[in-house]
């Protein structure tokens, strides 16, 4: 199979794998988060049906300097893997934290450069936001993203399949959300994943916040017991691990 040159882009200056990223027929949206997406497109996922039981939990807005390895800490312990999407930002003034992330088996999504409502910006303005966050996770571990968290959810169903076009970044939203961001204590955050949680879930949660950090131990432990099983957000939708993708620069 041969790529064509926008098949070969994948996010920021252009990255070329050595597959082409699946079809996206096992994914289906559980939730309407944000409206427009109550029909499904291939580029917009919030959970996936999957046949064993599994969930990606997912850690927005790091890396943060003492939460994040915290948060890694617990992780190696129990030899789970997560996702993390990451602000281009924060990872250039702590590459070490996001190296450490990929170094351990989880996975390095795109959160944008700044955290912005992206809604709001043209395109142009919306691919420099992407692409230095690119640039950002390559420098720091050797390797892209392959998927996009947008800031708030905040992304347009015409933004969503524009970007899955020019970069081949789907956008990966979720179906459990603890709104551990509005700080209810950890208590309350790992109450609300574990009632909610399900097979083929996309958990969402924040690594910035103590609270969430504290939460879990509790999560981590509960979602176990109940037989289901970490997997990171490229293994949820069936692709190759991050770390065993080989890319490497686009050539024009």
């Amino acid at each position: 199979m041969s790529f064509t040159r926008r098949q070969a882009l994948i996010a920021g200056a252009g990255f070329a794998s050595g597959a082409l990223l699946p079809s996206f027929a096992s994914a289906k949206p559980i939730i309407k988060l944000p409206s427009d997406i109550a029909k499904r497109d291939a580029a917009t996922i919030t959970a996936v049906r999957t046949s064993s039981p599994v969930v990606a939990l997912t850690f927005d807005d790091g890396p943060h300097p003492r939460n994040t390895p915290r948060l890694l800490d617990m992780l190696r312990e129990r030899r789970l893997k997560a996702t993390f999407y990451v602000i281009g930002n924060r990872v250039k003034t702590w590459p070490q934290i996001a190296r450490r992330i990929a170094d351990e088996g989880h996975e390095i999504g795109n959160h944008s450069w700044s955290h912005p409502d992206l809604s709001r910006f043209s395109d142009a303005a919306v691919l420099r936001e992407i692409d230095a966050t690119t640039m950002a996770i390559w420098n720091a571990t050797g390797r892209p993203p392959v998927t996009f968290r947008p800031p708030y959810g905040s992304f347009t169903r015409r933004q969503r399949g524009w970007l899955n076009g020019q970069r081949n970044l789907p956008t990966i939203l979720w179906s459990v959300d603890p709104a551990d961001w509005r700080r209810p204590g950890a208590s309350v955050v790992a109450q609300r994943i574990l009632r909610h949680s399900h097979q083929g879930a996309i958990i969402l949660s924040h690594d910035i916040h103590r609270g969430t950090i504290d939460a879990m131990p509790r999560v981590l432990d509960g979602l176990a017991g109940r037989g289901l099983r970490f997997v990171t957000v490229s293994q949820i939708l069936g692709w190759p691990t991050w770390q065993t993708r080989r890319f490497a620069r686009a050539t024009s």
